[in-house]
């Protein structure tokens, strides 16, 4: 049983609509493998996750208002990265403590 039509002008149409579709379909994996090397590449150098945080107030000038240790999830978007000695310094200073992760027990420095 032959499904493929007996003429030339058909059999010339098939082909030409194969062909675009393969193009498509070429089109659609070479997206989908540029999306995935990009999100290899972005993992790949990703920055490490700083030992500590320090949590920023809302708006100019505002003071900080929590010392995080790196990865902790209760850390708002405002942050920056800080080293062992400034966040003890903070929490000297009376910065608060995450009451999750608790960098006070960690560097020693309790109320």
């Amino acid at each position: 049983m032959n499904d493929l039509p007996p003429d030339l002008p058909r059999l010339r149409t098939l082909e030409t609509w194969l062909a675009m579709t393969l193009d498509r379909v070429r089109a659609q994996i070479a997206a989908v493998e540029s999306r995935e090397a990009e999100k290899r590449y972005r993992e790949e150098h990703r920055p490490p996750t700083p030992d500590w945080i320090l949590e920023l107030g809302i708006g100019v000038g505002a003071p900080p208002s929590e010392v995080h240790t790196g990865g902790c999830y209760a850390a708002g978007k405002r942050r920056r990265a800080i080293d062992r000695d400034q966040a003890r310094q903070l929490l000297a200073d009376g910065i608060r403590a995450c009451t999750h992760c608790r960098p006070d027990s960690e560097l020693g420095v309790l109320e």
